[in-house]
This record gives structure tokens, sequence and C-alpha cells, in this order.
């Protein structure tokens, strides 16, 4: 059952960043691309835009993928963490914990499971389990 409980975990969370990397490079699933992604970094300061987007993107897309998968998940777990604190550095943070304010309880949430499933491992239903 533990191993069945982590890779749910795995898939939800993952497959939520391949969206969100998606939305970032791709425009999918409501985003703004990689030029409205670009702009609205660079409207926080963050420079320069097309760059910070590209990396926002892939981190969260190959992160994602690296995650359903349970392939290298220590650094898929990174990935995402870093990502999610990146989030609530720029964005989040200034508004304090509760997501009802717009504040990182969600980001905060996502580090956690994401930093425990990289020390805890992916269970049995992953790749690292069979390749390594």
């Amino acid at each position: 059952m533990l191993d069945i409980g982590l890779f749910i975990i795995r898939l939800i969370i993952g497959v939520l960043f391949i969206g969100h990397g998606a939305q970032k490079l791709f425009g999918w699933f409501g985003g703004y691309g990689l030029k409205g992604t670009a702009g609205w970094l660079e409207s926080m300061n963050m420079k320069p835009g097309v760059l910070m987007a590209i990396m926002a993107g892939l981190s969260e897309f190959i992160g994602g993928i690296l995650f359903v998968l349970g392939f290298l998940t220590p650094l898929a777990g990174l990935l995402i963490a870093a990502t999610m604190l990146m989030a609530i550095i720029k964005v989040h943070g200034a508004n304090g914990l509760w997501s009802t304010a717009n504040g990182y309880e969600y980001n905060l949430t996502i580090i956690a499971c994401a930093i425990g499933i990289a020390l805890a491992g992916p269970g049995q239903i992953a790749l690292d389990a069979i390749i390594f």
C-alpha cells in the first residue's frame, strides 16, 4: 500500500507540474506561453524574462515528468521545490501563509511533498526502483 500511496502523490503533483510547465513553455491549458510569462516575470524584475520563463517552464515540465516516472526522483523533487520556493519569494511570501490571502500555504505544501518523496524515495512503482 505504501508504494501505491507514493505513486498517487507523485502522479498528481507530477501531472500538475507538467501542466504548469506547458502553460509557460507552450501556452497550453490556458497559459500565456513564453512571451506572456516573460512579460509577467519581467514585471517582477526577473530579467531577462524569456530566459527566466524558459527556466521556470523547464523546471516544472521536466520536474513533473521525472516525478511521475519516479526517475531521478531527488532531482525531480529539487526542481519542483525550487520552483515553489521562487514562487514564495517573488509572489506569495509577502501575503502571509494562508492561500485565502494569496499566501504561500499551497507552495509550502508542494515543497513538503516534493522534498519528502525525494528523501524517502519514490517507492517500488518507479523507474528508480527498477534501474537503481
